[in-house]
């Protein structure tokens, strides 16, 4: 096992990989998708909306976050070059 690296899954993954044992049609692995989603999405709006209440965030860094425009820089892989 030289070089190779081994994941070590925590409760809650595991616990994700045997439900996931039960999908067994690629529209119940989308709907499944879309109800994790769904769980985060409405995580992020409890969290947005705490922010507001206890003025963590407030209309000012609002409107700098919508004027902000960061990319993540993108190189051409080094294969790329090799290719004929």
């Amino acid at each position: 096992m030289e070089g190779q690296q081994r994941t070590i899954f925590n409760e809650a993954q595991l616990d994700l990989l045997q439900m996931l044992a039960y999908v067994q049609s690629p529209e119940n692995l989308r709907e499944l998708k879309n109800v994790v989603a769904q769980h985060f999405a409405e995580k992020a709006k409890q969290e947005m909306e705490r922010m507001w209440q206890t003025g963590e965030m407030t209309q000012e860094k609002f409107d700098r976050f919508r004027m902000l425009h960061e990319r993540t820089p993108y190189s051409k892989p080094i294969y790329a070059a090799h290719r004929p």
